[in-house]
This record gives C-alpha cells, sequence and structure tokens, in this order.
C-alpha cells in the first residue's frame, strides 16, 4: 500500500472515522476490563 502522506493514511479512503473510531472503542472495552479484573482481585483479597 502506498499512502501520499499522514492525511491519506488517516484518512483511509473515507473510511478512517469508521476504522479509527472502532480501534478507540476496542482499547476502551480493552482498558475497562483490565480494570474491572484489577477491582475485583483487590476486593476478593480484602474479603
Amino acid at each position: 500500500m502506498n499512502w501520499g502522506g499522514a492525511a491519506e493514511f488517516f484518512a483511509m479512503g473515507g473510511h478512517g472515522a469508521f476504522v479509527w473510531g472502532s480501534y478507540a472503542v476496542s482499547a476502551l472495552c480493552i482498558a475497562l476490563e483490565a480494570w474491572l479484573v484489577a477491582r475485583r482481585n483487590r476486593r476478593a483479597r480484602a474479603a
């Protein structure tokens, strides 16, 4: 794949909002799950 510049790469042929939005939602879900697991672990050890 050959892009003319960074702007073309991030635009992804007009689908950039969907692609980067999907990455952002996925990263948020992974971070939330890691935080919830750590919280459950702390509560289980305290009990």
